[in-house]
């Protein structure tokens, strides 16, 4: 644990993190990307320490865990998992598109677990901690994709609604969700429902007055400055839909609004994390990106302020800002 923590720490200066600053080095705006270092898939959570705290697609083996005060400046913390902790249930496979959350006085970090092309086998699985920074306990698998009957089983994301839990998941095959049980750990029999349809992947389900918003992926994350993916929504009055467009078709039928898209800088933007809220009332969101210029850095971690007119979520000329207003923590 000790050599992942100095490794992380010693690329610090590809990740442009610092300690938190100080009010003299606060600024009044911001640069993207937030994190220039390849972190893909991130997921936040504002902890108990007043603290928000980043995972990611492990391009850092054993699942990075960054820190933050401002979402502008991060800290490498470490890593949820080492060679001797990381799930072992997918034989080579990769710890992918983690979803933290607070449940039951635990943090639980659902996470998908694959190769590539293995969309049979892959599947989700659960690990708990009692501080945000770890160290996480794997709890093994909820379920493969040949158990559940939903290929390519991947892409968790967990939301509590009218005092049940839900899962919710899925890439390309179909976005579904399934009721668990209490402790947030295992899964109630007979509960699996189809949502959205083949077009999306990692979804994401915010409640905003009386919708509920449904963000999701489109197109290709993963081939450089080529990548065509992008985030997109649809709103219900369900949580388990229909969420439809603006136009009122559904998301079943692959039908959606789009939220950001690539523009000259940025490209493959996707994989959003959870909305978060400042001290003024604005709401971000952060998700990966490729940079035109230098694919090779992977996807790194952009952040853009949500507006919502009329009802719908809007990124400014939905697309990648170059530079914001920065949020606003007291």
């Amino acid at each position: 644990m000790i050599f992942l923590f100095l490794t992380a720490c010693s690329n610090g200066n590809d990740l442009n993190i610092d300690d938190e600053p100080t009010d003299e080095n606060k600024n009044t705006t911001y640069n993207n990307p937030v994190i220039p270092s390849s972190l893909p898939d991130p997921t936040i959570i504002k902890a108990a320490d007043g603290y928000f705290y980043l995972y990611a697609t492990e391009d850092i083996r054993n699942t990075p865990i960054l820190r933050s005060e401002d979402l502008l400046n991060w800290k490498v913390l470490g890593t949820a998992f080492t060679n001797e902790t990381r799930p072992t249930w997918e034989p080579n496979g990769g710890i992918w598109a983690p979803d933290i959350n607070y449940i039951n006085g635990k943090y639980v970090l659902y996470y998908s677990m694959s190769v590539w092309g293995g969309g049979n086998t892959c599947g989700i699985g659960v690990a708990t901690a009692t501080k945000p920074e770890g160290p996480f306990t794997d709890n093994g698998k909820l379920f493969r994709s040949n158990e559940i009957g939903v290929h390519n089983s991947i892409d968790p994301f967990y939301i509590e609604d009218a005092g049940k839990k839900y899962l919710f998941w899925g890439s390309f095959f179909g976005i579904y969700a399934l009721e668990l049980n209490d402790d947030g750990l295992s899964m109630k029999p007979a509960t699996t429902r189809k949502v959205a349809g083949t077009a999306f992947e990692a979804c994401y389900i915010h409640k905003k007055g009386n919708y509920y918003y449904m963000f999701a992926s489109v197109g290709s994350c993963c081939e450089g400055a080529n990548s065509s993916y992008r985030t997109v929504v649809g709103r219900s009055e369900n949580l388990f839909g229909p969420y439809v467009n603006k136009a009122g078709k559904t998301m079943l039928d692959n039908e959606y609004e789009v939220l950001i898209q690539g523009n000259s800088k940025f490209v493959g933007t996707g994989h959003n994390s959870e909305i978060i809220s400042d001290d003024a009332g604005n709401d971000w969101i952060l998700y990966h990106s490729y940079i035109r210029s230098t694919p090779d850095k992977g996807r790194v971690v952009l952040m853009d302020q949500v507006h919502w007119v009329n009802g719908w979520p809007e990124v400014t000329g939905q697309s990648p800002s170059t530079q914001n207003s920065v949020p606003v923590f007291e």
